[in-house]
């Protein structure tokens, strides 16, 4: 099994909690696939760099991913059919990060001593 940090922006008209249940769902296809998911993690509301569909913000969600690339190719096919999701992007890396990353706020993460 592979590592990978998977982060999609989906439509800006959705609410948080719509987009927790997207996480979800996402979570429980991976798991019926044979992959298992670590982290999530909402970054919120945020500028786009340049528009997307003529919309301006996105909200940012991250999953950590530990599963077969077929999981994986089959979890990218379901977002380029979805209209809800505007942008994703998967990286393969060599072993995951438990702590918080570094999109979030300062007031989320914890303190370093």
């Amino acid at each position: 099994m592979a590592f990978y940090e998977h982060v999609v922006i989906t439509r800006p008209d959705i609410s948080p909690a719509q987009v927790d249940t997207f996480v979800e769902e996402l979570s429980e296809f991976l798991q019926g696939q044979g992959a298992t998911v670590g982290k999530t993690e909402y970054w919120g509301l945020r500028n786009l760099s340049y528009p997307i569909n003529k919309q301006r913000k996105g909200h940012y969600s991250l999953l950590n991913i530990d599963g077969p690339a077929g999981a994986v190719h089959e979890l990218e096919r379901r977002h380029r059919i979805s209209d809800d999701v505007m942008r994703y992007m998967t990286v393969k890396v060599d072993e995951l990060d438990d702590e918080p990353s570094a999109m979030l706020s300062r007031k989320d993460r914890p303190r370093r001593d």
